[in-house]
């Protein structure tokens, strides 16, 4: 005989929030929907209580990110303009030339997978694994937090009901979070035009082991088209510049690892403000749901930095500007034989300062910027070495984690290069060391002339 929900917290609880997704409550569908971050679309709202509803009925204990994958893809898939094969051929001759000119200004290693064309819903496909992994630990804190904040502020003879639903309370806020961080990635999917647009290796490695490049032919086709520059020029300098990128990343294979993996751990930082989150409880109006989404996406749930995240984005912003500083450089003396590379490249550098709406959303989010602060010095670090000691010379510092330059390298860029110089002084110095024994032991060896040749009567 099945337990009576006034036995049941868990069942009063669900029956409570069923009858208000019902309609059979105070909030408007369509504020509920605004709330989770969404277009006031019957059809969305539909998806979002369904997918409320099947939050309440699961038994699992986490966050379903299979939800952002497909609210990312329902707005992707709106203004989809599809790509001409002439587009497609244009791009991939484009691709080819990047290449050879590339390697005339990089010793970085070559690609071995061939790039790809990718549509924004594949795009959002192969790149979600990442965002989950930047998104979780902010998902979970947010709905560790809410259930703690719910049973400190429920009456005490409520207590049993918050208890008895805090897993139910989970599934349903991880369920609001994984749609809106649907939301920021199917709108990241309308602004990048490539793999390493973002500044972090969002496509992984290829099943051979080879680090991917890929273009968005749509969206490169928008960046060029309020551009006074021919569409070929465009193509070919996004070409190079996705090309350095992936090469990179292969030519580096500690990189990738060692820029997620600091990612991961200052995320794993962030906590949740309670004392924000309980006056929002406190003076929570169920008419007016926005102020709940308005909290999350604005950062005001996130508190400031502790000291240690400081100091880990520090060396996060260091690399990500260590990294686009590279590609910079290695593309415009790749793309020197452009005749418009320079407002080209100006366009990528306001775009990259400025950031996207979605860029935006997803920092307020995650509480991580992607777009470091001192790119433009990094840039000029990597230009003084290049014209001090040579390409090759440049790319070698990303053979090993230790010989990266520093924050301190980026202050002072002369330090550095004095440093390589010596390095290789030194080098020619044991060239030279090595070659004078080798002479040495060759004026030692006893001669022909000295010994008796053969038939010599010595």
């Amino acid at each position: 005989m099945p337990e009576d929900s006034a036995q049941n917290p868990e069942d009063e609880f669900r029956d409570m929030l069923s009858q208000f997704l019902s309609g059979n409550g105070d909030i408007d569908p369509a504020r509920l929907a605004s709330a989770a971050g969404l277009p006031d679309d019957p059809e969305m709202i539909r998806n979002l209580i369904a997918q409320l509803q099947s939050a309440m009925q699961s038994s699992g204990d986490g966050i379903n990110w299979d939800l952002a994958l497909e609210q990312a893809k329902t707005l992707a898939a709106q203004g989809v303009v599809a790509t001409t094969p002439a587009e497609r051929s244009s791009l991939e001759q484009a691709f080819h030339i990047a290449a050879l000119w590339l390697d005339e200004a990089t010793y970085v290693s070559e690609l071995t997978s061939t790039p790809r064309l990718m549509s924004r819903l594949e795009w959002i496909t192969a790149t979600m694994p990442i965002w989950t992994q930047l998104a979780e630990p902010v998902a979970l804190s947010i709905a560790n937090s809410l259930t703690q904040v719910l049973r400190d502020q429920a009456p005490e003879e409520m207590s049993g009901m918050i208890e008895g639903a805090s897993k139910l309370m989970r599934n349903v806020g991880g369920t609001l979070f994984a749609m809106q961080l649907g939301q920021v990635v199917g709108q990241l999917a309308s602004e990048a035009v490539s793999g390493g647009d973002i500044g972090i290796p969002l496509l992984g490695s290829a099943k051979d082991g080879d680090q991917q490049a890929a273009i968005l032919p749509q969206n490169v086709a928008a960046f060029g088209a309020g551009l006074d520059i021919e569409q070929d020029q465009v193509q070919l300098y996004l070409a190079v510049r996705e090309l350095a990128h992936a090469r990179l990343f292969r030519h580096a294979k500690w990189l990738r690892l060692q820029l997620m993996t600091s990612i991961t751990e200052f995320a794993q930082g962030i906590r949740i403000d309670t004392d924000r989150l309980e006056q929002l409880a406190a003076d929570f109006d169920p008419s007016n749901p926005e102020e709940l989404r308005e909290a999350m996406v604005s950062g005001a749930l996130i508190p400031p930095k502790s000291e240690s995240q400081l100091a880990a984005l520090g060396r996060l912003e260091t690399v990500l500007a260590l990294i686009e500083g590279w590609v910079d450089v290695v593309t415009a003396q790749a793309t020197a034989r452009l005749p418009k590379s320079n407002a080209i490249a100006e366009t990528v550098r306001r775009r990259r300062a400025a950031g996207g709406p979605a860029e935006s959303a997803f920092s307020t989010l995650v509480g991580l910027e992607l777009r470091p602060r001192r790119l433009r010095e990094a840039a000029a670090l990597w230009q003084k070495i290049t014209d001090e000691v040579g390409d090759e010379k440049r790319d070698s510092l990303w053979s090993h984690p230790d010989l990266l330059p520093t924050s301190d390298d980026i202050d002072d860029p002369a330090a550095l290069i004095a440093r390589l110089g010596e390095t290789d002084a030194a080098a020619d110095d044991i060239d030279q060391a090595i070659e004078d024994l080798l002479n040495d032991d060759r004026d030692d060896r006893p001669h022909e002339a000295d010994t008796g040749g053969p038939g010599d009567p010595r």
